[in-house]
């Protein structure tokens, strides 16, 4: 039987095995700084030896108004007389490096990139060191590609919104519906593509949509005209969560601003969004970018402004740094010229984008003679990258039924495999979107092939599934293979940017296909479903003919060969959902644009994720079976935990309000609980457990009903035991944040979940010494 490297390597086109062999790069020129140009090799902002602080604002005195202005715009226009090369700042990576934007080409020597699982089955991994080590091969192929000219060092990713209605195209794009997970997620991701070398940037990244962006196209509002009226509470308590956490724990280099408004004022000119929170509170060492023609659509479509000159003085005003388009490279100037903006603006937007260009060593003469200078074609789409896919994919796919078990599919009984479906045989639909051009790919009929003898009927002829001219050879070829497995689901033509989905059913007649292929199957029939959002299946989950349902999303370039080891058990299935599967009837009547995320009894408003959402669903949040069976215990963990009060009040009772302590008014250093879990794999099979620690604050109107606080993932052997220390930090973690936007620590009982183990933890305020008025 094949290795798993020898699995992917396999498909790897000869093309691609003569770089892995060692042709080299011959190198780009120095974008600025050439020590060959006796002009600017001994300006200062060319010495590498002067703080950055320094270069910057020698660079800025030698610059003229006109030629800052043509800076502001994401294809930054040449200096000549400086010795500066013109610049596209805009590049993607959201899972590899892609082809999105401009400042990113394939070909000659690079013709493709490692192409790893869509985010949403990333996330499902809840494996934080995978998702920095995605990270990191991500930069090592970027850095490679910038060495040979064919890509920028600024890549507009990732995206950490909110998975906030299941019909969102982009839900695919985001690590999912809960606020920790995509902020731990942002800033590993973040981690792995700017490493760790303190000041210097491998390559910058950007977390964006900010804020509260998670609508394409629904029901004639588009994401150009739509003003998201959001509370308060839920911009503190879920929507912002993501974007805190990618500036303050994952250092990220640059922010984007989004198309919405958000009550009622665009994002891109928010001072209270952009300069008093991300660059105030947060302080975003880095730039903020808009949207690509963000600043032109509040000006052009939503008439926010009486002239462009008023709309580019606004967005640099209130803290937009770059514009991903030519409005502000067209309009600045005019607008100084009006007196509506001054001069020292454009220079504070200019330093907060320079210094990221130098923190990236562009300004430091040869790329060769750099740190990553030595990155090459040779590095990208290695055996090492591609195996790391691969992992991924495996870590990402979650079983979600199994009845019987049926699951996994033995070689020596089911010798011959019906492989049915769409989605059987495709390629680029398993990148989903914002991806490049991938090594190479293993699709689903070729992952099966490796194990089983196939039977290949598509069933439909596309996703859409629009009629039956071709269920009959499907159903015949079920009714002479050992198992079937149907591979039916999404792709781009129906989840995608700009294109939200109508509802959570499979689309067409799909469900009729698996409905009759699994009554005419000679054995066990698998479904196998590729989507980012997800989709109402409890047809198949109450079909005793539908033996198995693995969620695979779109696991990428080694995706079919990731889901064949599930399914013939190679490898032991340990996603878990990272978003609710609802059923049909939860979206029937519930606008996009209702953005409560609580839930309202009284107007029979669902509310919105597992946090507020108690109605019935398909699969829950966190849902995920194993082929083993793992049982956990908590070991230890305390009982009463004191949170120290410090501030500026009287009396502890002025800061302890509804029972609630303010986060601002607590000693929140070091201030956490440790929890000890034994994890026990009672199985015959080796497995990756998910550890959820989910917890019920004390009751509250406006507290979650539950919420996660912590996430775990640890590998334990078979008939074996692991302890896991689980530390939860109290002011990030246990508290809830009141009807006003302001975070608190419920004093009282709060009661911990991990799994069927439950321990309760009393939080008691204690003051420290005299709190002064």
């Amino acid at each position: 039987m094949a290795s798993s490297s020898t699995t992917i390597l396999s498909f790897l086109t000869p093309f691609f095995l003569l770089f892995l062999l060692g042709f080299s790069s011959a190198g780009r020129e120095p974008f600025a700084c050439d020590p060959k140009d006796a002009t600017t090799k001994n300006l200062p902002f060319c010495k590498v030896s002067l703080a950055i602080p320094d270069r910057v604002n020698d660079l800025l005195g030698k610059l003229t108004l006109q030629e800052k202005v043509k800076l502001l715009g994401d294809n930054a226009a040449a200096v000549p007389r400086l010795g500066i090369k013109g610049y596209e700042w805009w590049s993607e990576a959201l899972h590899g490096v892609s082809n999105v934007g401009p400042g990113t080409k394939f070909g000659g020597e690079f013709p493709g990139a490692t192409s790893f699982p869509q985010v949403i089955t990333t996330a499902a991994s809840f494996n934080a060191s995978l998702w920095e080590a995605i990270g990191r091969v991500v930069s090592d192929e970027a850095r490679a590609m910038y060495n040979g000219g064919v890509a920028g060092l600024t890549y507009w990713s990732p995206n950490v919104n909110i998975f906030r209605d299941p019909r969102w195209g982009r839900g695919q794009e985001t690590p999912g519906e809960d606020p920790v997970v995509v902020g731990k997620y942002a800033a590993s991701y973040v981690r792995g593509l700017q490493g760790n070398d303190g000041n210097r940037l491998k390559v910058a990244a950007c977390c964006k949509h900010f804020t509260a962006y998670d609508l394409d196209n629904w029901n004639g509002v588009d994401r150009f005209h739509f003003n998201a009226k959001v509370s308060k509470q839920d911009i503190e308590d879920t929507f912002d969560v993501p974007f805190r956490m990618c500036v303050k724990e994952g250092k990220v280099a640059s922010v984007m601003c989004s198309y919405n408004q958000v009550n009622g004022v665009p994002t891109c000119a928010d001072p209270n969004l952009l300069k008093k929170t991300v660059r105030g509170q947060w302080r975003l060492d880095g730039y903020i970018v808009s949207d690509c023609d963000s600043v032109g659509v509040f000006y052009d479509s939503q008439h926010y402004t009486s002239t462009p000159e008023e709309a580019a003085a606004d967005a640099i005003k209130a803290g937009l740094d770059l514009d991903c388009g030519p409005f502000l490279a067209i309009h600045s100037e005019e607008a100084v010229k009006r007196g509506l903006l001054s001069e020292s603006d454009v220079n504070s937007a200019l330093l907060n984008t320079l210094t990221v260009q130098m923190r990236l060593g562009m300004f430091d003469g040869e790329p060769s003679s750099q740190p990553y200078g030595n990155l090459g074609p040779r590095d990208v789409c290695t055996p090492a990258h591609q195996e790391l896919a691969f992992e991924a994919a495996k870590q990402g796919i979650v079983l979600l039924k199994n009845h019987g078990p049926s699951l996994p599919l033995s070689t020596r009984r089911y010798r011959s495999v019906a492989v049915i479906g769409p989605n059987s045989n495709v390629t680029v639909t398993m990148i989903g979107n914002y991806a490049g051009i991938a090594c190479g790919y293993t699709t689903p009929l070729q992952g099966i092939a490796r194990y089983a003898s196939t039977i290949h009927q598509p069933g439909c002829a596309d996703v859409a599934c629009t009629g039956d001219q071709l269920f009959g050879a499907a159903i015949d070829a079920a009714s002479r293979a050992d198992a079937t497995v149907l591979f039916m689901g999404l792709d781009q033509s129906i989840e995608a940017e700009t294109i939200d989905r109508g509802g959570l059913l499979l689309p067409g007649r799909q469900q009729e296909l698996v409905s009759k292929v699994a009554a005419a199957s000679k054995g066990p029939t698998v479904l196998v479903l590729m989507s980012g959002g997800p989709i109402d299946v409890s047809f198949a989950n109450n079909d005793p003919r539908v033996a198995g349902i693995l969620w695979a999303g779109y696991p990428g370039q080694a995706g079919g060969a990731a889901i064949a080891d599930i399914v013939f058990g190679i490898s032991n299935p340990g996603g878990k959902l990272p978003v609710t599967w609802y059923p049909q009837e939860y979206v029937s009547n519930l606008a996009m644009t209702a953005m409560d995320m609580r839930s309202n009894p009284s107007n029979g408003y669902p509310g919105r994720t597992y946090r507020f959402y108690k109605g019935p669903v398909v699969y829950p949040f966190g849902h995920g079976l194993t082929y083993t069976k793992f049982e956990h215990s908590i070991a230890s963990a305390p009982t009463l935990v004191s949170v120290p009060l410090q501030g500026h009040h009287k009396s502890p009772n002025a800061t302890v309000w509804g029972k609630a302590i303010r986060v601002t008014h607590a000693n929140c250093n070091r201030l956490s609980l440790a929890v000890h879990v034994d994890v026990n794999n009672a199985g015959s099979r080796d497995g990756s457990h998910t550890l959820l620690v989910f917890s019920n604050p004390p009751a509250g109107h406006w507290a979650p009903h539950k919420q996660l606080v912590a996430f775990e993932k640890v590998h334990v052997a078979a008939r074996a035991s692991q302890r896991v220390r689980i530390n939860i930090h109290v002011c990030k973690y246990l508290s809830v944040v009141d009807r006003s936007g302001i975070r608190r620590i419920p004093i009282g009982e709060h009661n911990l979940h991990i799994g069927n183990a439950k321990h309760s933890v009393s939080l008691q305020a204690t003051t420290l010494g005299v709190i002064k008025s």
